[in-house]
């Protein structure tokens, strides 16, 4: 959807500089803009290839399976009945670690492995399991201890302190998977709420037929 959204995007602007006479203009930013991504990436490619190497080494180092231990009782909390030292945990603990250090694109693979060791003990292989959804809310929220992706933008134009913004990042942050998982747990108890009811007015319907027959 979003290929079809960017190719619409540029043959509106290279249409409308055509009707108004500037496709040179047109021209120019198009090229223009090309090596200014190019730059970009490799500048934002340095920043992630570092903490995204700093987290190999604290995965082989075994810091993952240490940070496993001290986040067991959180991770109990927030995912009741799943095994803290599990595949899905670990997963889901280095994503969460990705995005605590703003690495959205480093976290992306771990949030599908994650996903994907969640789905094996999904009792209902056809809908998301509460974990699953609780998961998506987290990832989506994206806790940021330190943006580093946003920091690295601010930096490279021109920001005299590209970490000032970390009040804000950590309010917004904190405060949009706070809510998420609350309304993630409000509604996960609705959910198993009528599906509960329903399976009883099926079994009584159930009965009910069979008494009549």
């Amino acid at each position: 959807m979003l290929n079809w959204l960017w190719a619409g995007m540029m043959l509106v602007s290279i249409a409308a500089g055509a009707i108004n006479g500037r496709l040179p203009e047109v021209t120019g930013a198009l090229l223009q803009g090309g090596g200014a991504a190019i730059t970009l990436s490799l500048t934002l490619g340095g920043a992630m290839c570092l903490w995204g190497g700093i987290m190999r080494v604290a995965e082989k180092g075994g810091l993952t399976e240490a940070v496993s231990r001290v986040l067991a009782p959180v991770m109990r909390l927030l995912f009741p009945g799943l095994d803290p030292t599990g595949p899905a945990c670990r997963a889901m603990l280095m994503n969460m670690a990705a995005n605590f250090l703003g690495l959205g694109n480093a976290a992306t693979p771990l949030g599908l492995k994650a996903m994907e060791e969640l789905q094996k003990s999904n009792p209902d292989p056809t809908t998301a399991s509460n974990h699953m959804v609780t998961f998506v809310v987290l990832n989506t929220a994206s806790i940021q201890l330190i943006p580093t992706t946003v920091a690295t933008l601010r930096l490279k134009y021109g920001a005299a302190a590209p970490l000032d913004i970390l009040p804000a990042v950590w309010m917004t942050s904190f405060s949009a998977a706070a809510v998420g998982i609350l309304l993630s747990r409000v509604y996960g108890g609705l959910f198993r709420r009528k599906a509960g009811e329903g399976k009883r007015l099926s079994a009584a319907g159930g009965r009910a037929r069979r008494r009549t027959v």
